[in-house]
């Protein structure tokens, strides 16, 4: 086995034995001796092996950023007890990344895209949240108990293998949606300017503002996701009192019978695809809290914190879409952009809507961070050469290719957003119920050897977990819906059928891991 962090403890005979230490957000009462080793060794790479990761070291030593990338966090580095504060952070962090600008989109395209009506595309958009933020909820448990990220607890449920394909994917995901919020941001900075400044500078901005916080890692991540939704929030309820009386809220759905059911259940999934994305990376922030830390409650934490700031943004963003029918300038104004329509609605209140519309246009950063911090881990998982690769400098890469395809894409928007939500649904479905049932099947009571992240003799084979991925996307083929490809089962709702790929492919997938997983525990032994 090749964990560097394996021998490593903080009970060293020198240190003492002092070991208490609460690691998230730095609260907790720390001994001295315990201080120094948090402090200086924690977010630092464990037996550094060339000169670049001896660089982030260096980095992390004399600027406080973060090195530690994909390897385990250590149970002796995880003492103590978690702070009603350390809880509460939990909260904050989700709060922050979904109480953004780019939210509205969701919202947009429910009246805009599906023809829906204020009430349908409230309720959908409500129980949709709910049910994707319950799966990323879930997901966001293993963080603490395991000191080990999102996509490596993936290794110990799909396999070493097939947990690459699921990093791929998580790489891909994250830079799109990075791309996406970036366009957003820009055309709003872009709008307040009355279009003197071109989306291009404000796309710049956004993302040299993402790479500040995503590469200097956890020990800024927290700070800035414990309040940046403070200011969102004021944001959106001004936006609210200014914007919502033109809201039309009594519009009701356009299409009728088996079509109107096919774009319920179409813009349902959708909705439920926002908050199941942070799934792929959920359990990513958490792996410096103590293993002691209540999962009911870190469950509890993420799926208040998702849904709050989520529901909130979204139902505005439907009824600005409501109103576009009944108010020209807002039509205008969307022709343009979607920052251009927030700039017109806050243009009641002068110059006080343009600040109003800065704050949320950088706001949007808070959603991006996350994403881009975890695909720099993603990127370490695809190879041994990759692992070695500091995170920072992945972070640093993935910035610059989503900021590229921002500037050449901001004029495409609403397609791009579509598009890329149900790709992130298909793959995060099939992922989770494969490790629900990992969990919940096979391991029961008799859990993970977590300091093993990296054991291929350890981990499952994979064989079941990639037979299971590959007939889940046979029924996402089947039963998707979307602009350049409907499957013959969504052809059968309606007259522009129902996009099922969520349900229909984590279904198969459901149903085939437990028997192909049997069969690779009773021959392959693992």
């Amino acid at each position: 086995m090749a964990d560097r962090d394996s021998n490593r403890a903080i009970s060293d005979p020198e240190k003492g034995s002092c070991r208490q230490a609460t690691l998230s957000t730095g609260s907790g009462d720390l001994c001295e001796e315990s201080r120094d080793i948090v402090e200086g060794e924690v977010f630092m790479i464990t037996n550094p092996m060339n000169r670049l990761e001896r660089l982030a070291n260096k980095f992390d030593k004399l600027f406080g950023i973060e090195a530690r990338g994909i390897q385990q966090v250590p149970e002796s580095m995880r003492t103590g007890d978690p702070t009603a504060r350390d809880y509460l952070q939990m909260l904050s962090i989700w709060l922050s990344a979904n109480c953004t600008a780019n939210q509205l989109t969701a919202g947009i395209l429910g009246p805009v895209t599906f023809r829906l009506g204020f009430t349908d595309s409230v309720l959908l958009c409500t129980f949709g949240t709910i049910l994707g933020s319950i799966c990323s909820a879930y997901i966001s448990t293993f963080g603490p108990v395991s000191g080990n990220r999102t996509m490596v607890v993936a290794r110990f449920t799909m396999g070493y293998w097939p947990a690459k394909l699921a990093a791929l994917f998580n790489i891909a995901i994250n830079m799109g949606y990075g791309l996406v919020d970036c366009i957003i941001s820009g055309q709003l900075l872009s709008a307040v300017s009355g279009g003197s400044m071109s989306p291009v500078v404000g796309v710049v901005i956004t993302a040299l503002i993402t790479w500040a916080v995503s590469t200097f890692g956890i020990k800024l991540f927290h700070p800035y996701q414990g309040y940046a939704w403070v200011s969102q929030a004021a944001m959106f309820f001004i936006l609210v009192g200014c914007a919502g009386p033109k809201f039309d809220v009594t519009k009701p759905s356009q299409e009728t019978g088996a079509t109107v059911a096919g774009d319920r259940l179409s813009y349902f999934f959708l909705t439920a695809s926002v908050p199941l994305g942070w799934a792929s990376m959920s359990a990513d922030f958490y792996v410096y809290y103590p293993k002691s830390s209540n999962r009911y409650i870190i469950f509890l934490m993420t799926f208040m914190g998702l849904v709050l700031g989520k529901i909130m943004v979204e139902c505005l963003g439907i009824g600005l879409a409501t109103g576009l029918a009944n108010n020209a300038s807002w039509a205008a104004a969307f022709d343009v952009s979607l920052g251009a329509l927030l700039v017109e609605a806050f243009s009641p209140l002068g110059s006080f809507g343009s600040f109003c519309c800065v704050i949320l246009a950088l706001g949007v950063c808070a959603n991006i961070v996350p994403g881009t911090y975890s695909t720099g881990l993603s990127f370490q998982l695809l190879a041994l050469k990759a692992e070695k690769i500091p995170r920072l400098f992945w972070c640093t890469f993935a910035v610059v290719v989503y900021t590229v395809g921002a500037i050449a894409g901001y004029q495409h928007l609403l397609s791009i957003f579509n598009n890329l939500l149900a790709i992130i649904g298909y793959w995060i479905g099939i992922y989770l119920v494969i490790t629900l049932e990992e969990h919940i099947m096979f391991r029961g009571r008799k859990g993970w050897m977590w300091d093993q992240w990296d054991n291929k003799e350890y981990l499952p084979s994979g064989f079941a977990a990639f037979a299971a991925f590959c007939i889940g996307w046979v029924g996402v083929v089947l039963s998707m819906g979307q602009t350049y490809f409907v499957g013959p089962i969504a052809q059968l709702v309606g007259e522009h059928g129902a996009d099922m790929g969520l349900p229909f492919g984590s279904f198969l997938a459901a149903v085939a891991f437990p028997i192909a997983r049997h069969f690779e525990l009773r021959y392959l032994k693992r």
